[in-house]
């Protein structure tokens, strides 16, 4: 973690590629994304054995790189994130089935504080809720969701730097607003299994073999971040644009 955190912090794509989102509550949530792992630190973590291996299991079937972030919430002005599953969004991608999934690990302690994620366990088993707009987010229906609460359990994810936590494109979650001195940054890996292709060419990558390597290449990687190869996602808007006229229609 260390390392990872020490290529991340002298990153400096951070400040060229990463962008806002307002939140609809008077904050942005900050993101830094990328479609492709590459053949740095962070596509190892992405290819290892460990992480996409897992997540071959937990989908029972081979899967792809579907995308990479960074998620930052700054002392005292990190944004939330509304309520959503993810395949709320991915759904208008093309794929067709929601075997999808997303590896949650932090680089930040995190905790109630500062903004842990949030998520409500066997809500992938409901499927799909519909998604609406709120401030420049996408977000589940809230009225939808009041019902959800009432039957299903909210977990704090609290977490350590080097925690992980793996969850279902269809599982809910969100996350409050960073009140605390304290930043939080987390590194979130997508996945989707390669028989679900998407049907429609979109932002993230249609299937492109995963080529896995073992979990030593971590260790092995030096701490730097590579521009090279990983098609960074530039938040211009474009995405947004299209995902809301989308779930409007």
């Amino acid at each position: 973690m260390g390392k990872i955190l020490t290529a991340f912090e002298n990153d400096a794509g951070v400040a060229k590629y990463s962008f806002g989102r307002d939140d609809g509550h008077g904050r942005k949530s900050k993101y830094y994304a990328w479609n492709q792992p590459g053949n740095d630190i962070t596509g190892m973590v992405a290819r290892s054995e460990k992480v996409a291996g897992t997540f071959e299991q937990l989908l029972d079937g081979e899967v792809y790189h579907y995308h990479t972030k960074l998620t930052m919430k700054d002392p005292y002005t990190g944004g939330r994130f509304n309520w959503h599953q993810d395949y709320g969004y991915w759904y208008y991608n093309g794929c067709l089935f929601p075997d999808m999934g997303t590896v949650f690990i932090a680089l930040d302690r995190t905790d109630k504080e500062n903004g842990c994620l949030q998520v409500v366990p066997r809500s992938h088993k409901m499927g799909r809720i519909a998604h609406v707009t709120t401030g420049e987010e996408v977000g589940a229906d809230l009225e939808r969701v009041e019902q959800v609460l009432k039957v299903l359990p909210v977990v704090h994810v609290e977490m350590n730097p080097g925690d992980a936590l793996f969850f279902h494109s269809n599982v809910l979650h969100q996350s409050d607003q960073n009140n605390s001195a304290r930043r939080r940054w987390a590194y979130l890996i997508a996945y989707n299994r390669a028989s679900n292709n998407p049907v429609t060419p979109h932002h993230h990558p249609q299937y492109t073999p995963l080529h896995k390597v073992p979990d030593s290449a971590i260790l092995a990687a030096s701490p730097v971040v590579e521009e090279a190869g990983k098609d960074y996602f530039l938040g211009d808007g474009t995405e947004y644009k299209a995902l809301t006229t989308k779930v409007a229609g």
